[in-house]
């Protein structure tokens, strides 16, 4: 056999049997890369719209089934910080927030995979770390516990970023 009678055996036959699927499989793998695509479309959603606004940022964005969540503080609807100077409360306030986000989107804490915590005193957060565990009943997330000099507003002590995946 030859080269090219070779390559017609193989070319050929490969060419007829793809005509032979179904007339509608093309359009069926549109649509559902279509569908796909529209679930994978990232959706955006503001806790406090008029002081994310102001300040730039989404509290949250899901895409698909992964939910990523800006750095929770504590504060009022205005923007104010609340529980200043109480590290404990701010970190209860975080917490109910992040709540808030998590519910919006069907999640609970149990759907957390990554939490990161950002503070201005790790000794005083390492002291009332335990509330976590109210928070986080069945398993720990994966994350990174940083002290850091400051925070967006000097009156903040604690930020909590978290990711969820279901």
């Amino acid at each position: 056999m030859t080269k090219i009678s070779l390559l017609a055996a193989v070319v050929v036959p490969a060419a007829v049997m793809s005509g032979c699927a179904a007339p509608d499989s093309g359009q069926a793998m549109a649509q559902e890369e279509t569908a796909q695509a529209v679930a994978e479309a990232p959706e955006y959603f503001l806790l406090r719209p008029e002081v994310e606004t102001a300040y730039g940022y989404s509290h949250a964005v899901k895409v698909g089934h992964h939910l990523k969540i800006s750095g929770a503080v504590s504060m009022d609807d205005q923007g104010n910080p609340t529980a200043v100077g109480d590290l404990e409360q701010q970190m209860k306030n975080a917490y109910a927030d992040l709540e808030k986000v998590l519910q919006h989107y069907g999640y609970t804490f149990d759907d957390v995979i990554v939490e990161d915590v950002f503070t201005t005193d790790m000794a005083k957060f390492l002291e009332v770390a335990a509330y976590r565990n109210s928070i986080y009943t069945n398993q720990f997330p994966t994350g990174t516990w940083l002290e850091v000099k400051g925070l967006a507003l000097p009156e903040f002590l604690i930020e909590i970023e978290l990711e969820a995946h279901r």
